[in-house]
């Protein structure tokens, strides 16, 4: 009997291995991922005895995979979110449809050079005095659930405001300032740590807050070291560190926020 091969048959596995990608990236580094190593295996080995005709492991397997099926949305329920959260902010970002700006122009966020600046300076000077910070600033996608248990602020971004906020002797110096749209969002924002079993040590808790938030959303999340004054910069589940602050600017210059 001819094997024959159909476009439908290519984009079957097309989007099969995309979405197995996707989940890679998002579990890579946590505990998660030797589970699903562990499930993948034990689903393998059903489907040979399945081949092999092995009726008793067979249906034995198969009741325990019909069952686990809801035990993995208990276990990855957290993995299922950050999926659900990723597709939200990155794939199906509003600035990807063509004419978004023209329908909704009071929503398009232009390259706002003045308040690049600001932060780009703020950062300058809490590097050299070794203040610790956290600066999340959003792309496209929303911020405003991040901004509970912190304190609304809706300022205008300047950097003596920014250095202000996370000295030590003001009530909002712990947790994250979140920037949206031009603005000081919220400050004292609390963050979701990555869950990233591989990092290093010297990455601390601003840093892997970071990275948890560089995870979940497409925001682009600045990190001033308390003990070094070094400047880091966390994006898309990756972080950067040791950069200067024209390795800062030029990231802004690259960017459309």
């Amino acid at each position: 009997m001819p094997f024959h091969i159909t476009i439908i048959d290519i984009l079957d596995i097309f989007i099969f291995a995309f979405i197995l990608y996707q989940l890679y990236r998002l579990i890579k580094g946590t505990p998660a991922f030797s589970i699903f190593i562990a499930v993948f295996m034990i689903y393998l080995f059903w489907l040979l005895v399945k081949v092999l005709n092995l009726e008793l492991t067979g249906t034995l397997l198969g009741q325990v995979i019909s069952v686990g099926v809801i035990a993995l949305i208990i276990v990855f329920h957290q993995e299922i979110r950050k999926f659900l959260i990723v597709l939200g902010n990155q794939y199906i970002s509003r600035y990807k449809f063509p004419g978004y700006r023209y329908f909704f122009p009071g929503n398009y966020k232009k390259k706002d050079q003045r308040s690049n600046e600001e932060i780009v300076r703020a950062v300058e000077m809490l590097s050299k005095k070794k203040i610790g910070a956290l600066i999340v600033i959003a792309r496209t996608g929303f911020l405003e659930p991040y901004t509970e248990g912190g304190e609304k602020l809706d300022a205008r971004i300047s950097a003596e405001l920014l250095e202000t906020i996370f000295s030590k002797n003001t009530p909002l110096h712990d947790g994250a300032v979140i920037i949206e749209n031009g603005k000081i969002l919220a400050a004292r924002c609390p963050l979701p740590i990555t869950e990233n079993v591989n990092l290093v040590n010297f990455h601390g808790m601003r840093h892997r807050a970071a990275l948890g938030m560089s995870e979940q959303t497409d925001a682009l999340v600045i990190v001033v070291s308390e003990e070094t004054g070094k400047i880091s910069v966390a994006d898309g589940g990756e972080i950067k560190t040791n950069l200067t602050v024209n390795d800062l600017r030029k990231i802004f210059s690259e960017e459309k926020f």
